[in-house]
């Protein structure tokens, strides 16, 4: 009896993910590590409004210039300071165990935090804080993008850099509900209360986190095959069958990249960042739209609205709380409408329009304000804020949905975790002189710091249009050869997904070699289904009969129950 064969992409879940008892499951429980972005968001937001309120600024003696710039920039230090430790801990550790230690950091720099009572204990608890948002959001995506169902990823992904968005709102408006239901407008508790807030996402990590599965890539990595195949048989296939072809195939294909990620990571080094002209290309464009995502004048907002609406003449508490709370929803909206443009309008085109449009529209909030400063032009302030979130509006088409999508489009796969890596240390880098140039500038020059982000804004619109390259539609191989020419990477061919294909068919045998692992009764008809993997390499194939065991055609066997389903791949 034959079983016409049938490709893994005919045992991928079609229909709504909710009917999928598995998946659903899995979203569920995915909604855990993504806390972590929302905390990440309510710590920057956080750092912003508690400037505006005055019980603060009365506890720490009104803090301005580098003093300010070192209070905000401190989480960014924590940061830096316990980022080459992550990667060692989610590797050795494993995810789940890496983020817990960062919601552990968390929770200890909130409560010491909350009772500080000095400059320099408050920057302390910042940096402690940093130190574990650190941990956490080097674990989270990778938990997140190693668990998602395969055709849930890339949504999964852009789900957790949106979640930033929803804890800086939440921590916005959490100011101005405290500062409005304080005792007094000097209670110390209008600034405490956002304080502790913070602490509920990682409090709930800890305690929910053991419920979501491990990373079935990391168990793989460490030799425990069987359990990885038993969580994606739970999340992934369709009546929790650890046979299930599309658990065959997530399996091959998590074993296939790490070896050739052990391959690559032999001879691959930071220097190989910059040791072709290609990769030279690459690296010009990452490094600088790193920058750029920091060096916008982004930060003047984002960090010390305060000093801005300050600057132009808004005083009120309440006025600045609910423009704070307005432009995180504000920014929110851009980021989405950025994300659902990005295929239909190309990234080139995007990454020049947010550009020209954040200069246009900073230019004219440059304008505004030397008009109130250098003349009694009471309008020119109220004018400012809409060109605020103008401004804010073409800075989200592009840099907030595209920085970490375009870094990985046009890097290969044998530098994209190093090239990644580098992105994220210039963002981090770049944010952090932002933080502490930013108001020690303010407060020296006033409006005409604006001057200086024109001009550099002006540089970044001349190296966009120079530079970034359009990747949309493009395959791999292609978006290689932009920058490479006909010198292609090899392992752009190597590691193409799209080709991998299991194919099925069942049929009976009759088996009367008797082997020393298994024997069949004598004569007896055998049911064997047989799957064969597509790979850009020679054909391997392998055969599974029902009761659980494996042989490949050079004649392998495996136990199912000794080394777990799927031992018997071997390559």
């Amino acid at each position: 009896m034959i079983v016409p064969d049938r490709s893994v992409g005919s045992v991928i879940h079609e229909g709504p993910w909710w009917r999928h008892r598995g998946v659903l499951l899995l979203n569920l429980y995915l909604l855990i590590p993504l806390l972590t972005s929302c905390a990440n968001g309510y710590d920057s937001s956080l750092a912003n409004g508690l400037q505006i309120l005055p019980a603060w600024q009365h506890t720490f003696g009104h803090p301005s210039g580098r003093t300010l710039g070192i209070i905000t920039s401190a989480q960014m230090i924590g940061s830096l300071a316990a980022l080459p430790f992550t990667p060692l801990c989610a590797d050795r550790f494993g995810r789940r165990v890496t983020l817990v230690i960062g919601a552990v950091l968390v929770l200890a720099g909130v409560g010491l935090q909350a009772v500080a009572s000095t400059v320099g204990h408050f920057i302390g608890t910042r940096m402690l804080v940093g130190a574990g948002l650190i941990f956490g959001t080097n674990a989270a995506p990778l938990l997140i993008t190693e668990l998602a169902y395969p055709t849930q990823r890339g949504k999964a992904t852009s789900l957790y850099n949106t979640g930033w968005y929803g804890g800086s709102i939440v921590a916005a408006w959490t100011c101005l509900v405290a500062y409005n239901r304080a005792p007094s407008p000097n209670s110390p508790w209008s600034w405490r209360v956002p304080v502790l807030g913070q602490a509920l996402g990682p409090l709930l990590q800890i305690f929910l986190i053991w419920f979501v599965p491990e990373s079935p890539r990391w168990l793989i990595s460490k030799g425990r095959d069987g359990k990885a195949s038993r969580i994606l048989a739970r999340f992934h296939a369709v009546g929790f069958d650890e046979r299930d072809p599309l658990v065959l195939y997530e399996v091959a294909q998590i074993r296939e990249a790490l070896k050739m990620e052990k391959k690559i990571n032999k001879r691959a080094s930071f220097s190989t960042l910059f040791s072709t002209p290609g990769n030279r290309k690459r690296m010009r464009i990452i490094l600088g739209i790193a920058c750029f995502s920091q060096w916008s004048g982004n930060g003047l907002v984002s960090y010390y609205i305060n000093l801005v609406l300050e600057d132009v003449g808004v005083k009120s508490v309440r006025a600045k709380a609910t423009i704070n709370g307005c432009l995180q929803i504000w920014n929110l909206a851009a980021a989405l409408t950025g994300a659902l443009l990005v295929d239909r309008v190309g990234r080139r085109t995007l990454f020049i329009i947010s550009n020209a449009g954040m200069l246009i529209a900073f230019s004219v909030w440059a304008l505004t304000s030397s008009l109130y400063h250098t003349s009694p032009m009471p309008g020119a302030a109220k004018a400012t804020i809409p060109f605020i979130f103008l401004f804010y509006l073409f800075y989200g088409l592009a840099y907030t949905p595209m920085l970490v999508t375009y870094t990985l489009e046009i890097l290969p796969f044998s530098i994209r975790a190093k090239g990644f890596a580098m992105m994220n240390l210039a963002v981090s880098i770049a944010l952090a002189f932002s933080q502490f140039v930013d108001p020690w500038a303010l407060d020296a020059i006033s409006w005409k710091f604006y001057l200086v982000y024109c001009g550099w804004l002006g540089f970044e619109l001349v190296f966009v249009i120079l530079f970034v390259v359009e990747t949309r539609g493009r395959t791999l191989e292609e978006t290689a050869a932009l920058f490479d020419g006909e010198e292609k990477p090899g392992d752009v061919a190597r590691m193409k997904e799209e080709v991998i294909v299991i194919s099925i068919s069942r049929h009976q045998t009759r088996d009367d070699d008797q082997n020393e692992d298994y024997a069949y009764p004598p004569g007896k008809p055998r049911v064997v289904e047989s799957y064969e993997l597509e790979l850009q390499r020679p054909h391997l194939v392998l055969e599974r009969d029902l009761v659980g065991y494996y042989k490949s055609r050079d004649g392998m066997v495996a136990r199912s129950t000794q080394l777990g389903c799927n031992s018997c791949l071997y390559t």
